[in-house]
């Protein structure tokens, strides 16, 4: 008899559930995302502005700032302002040549704001091809494809837009690539019509 009480408490030991406080085998974290504190720190990018309103079809469309890492409503970080929003990647070559261009163009005075938005790439090579280039530039990064999505981008890159203060965003097609800063001026001037 007594062995049999024994035996029955071993089988309700051995059955009663147990909660260890570490997770179960079957759920596991997560894993960590790539440290990309150095390459931000060499990027030295700075961080995005944000503003009322911007392009409908963009609210709600989120993006990392690779300047500090913040998530970002996409069409508050292009808003209460004229914008040039350019779309690259890392393995675009006229993106690489362009890119230099648009920073050269963004440090001349009266420049509209100039905003890249880095696609199919990961966030650590995008800081770096930027460190690499030296440009500096507000820089979202479309991780998940919903900026892409919303802006309809070709699937050649770069693509540029010009986003008016009030919203209006209109694809610059000439040129397709900026090889000068004065290309930059006068397509903005252009599509801008000379209203800021």
């Amino acid at each position: 008899m007594i062995a049999g009480l024994v035996l029955a408490v071993a089988a309700v030991v051995a059955l009663w559930p147990r909660d260890s406080g570490e997770p179960s085998p079957t759920v596991s974290a997560p894993p960590p995302g790539p440290d990309i504190t150095t390459a931000r720190a060499a990027a030295a990018l700075p961080g995005c502005q944000v503003g009322p309103g911007g392009p409908a079809e963009l609210r709600g469309a989120s993006a990392m700032c690779l300047g500090d890492g913040s998530t970002v409503d996409s069409a508050a970080a292009l808003g209460g302002r004229p914008v040039l929003l350019n779309v690259w990647a890392t393995w675009c070559q006229p993106c690489r040549e362009e890119l230099p261009v648009l920073a050269a163009y963004a440090a001349e005075p009266n420049a509209v704001p100039v905003v890249t938005l880095a696609v199919e790439s990961k966030p650590a090579d995008s800081l770096d091809l930027l460190a690499a280039l030296g440009v500096r530039l507000p820089t979202l990064h479309d991780g998940d494809g919903s900026v892409r999505r919303a802006l309809r981008v070709p699937a050649g890159l770069p693509a540029s837009y010009l986003i008016t203060a009030d919203g209006t965003v209109k694809r610059i097609t000439d040129p397709l690539v900026f090889r000068s800063t004065a290309a930059v001026r006068e397509a903005v001037a252009r599509d801008l019509g000379g209203a800021r």
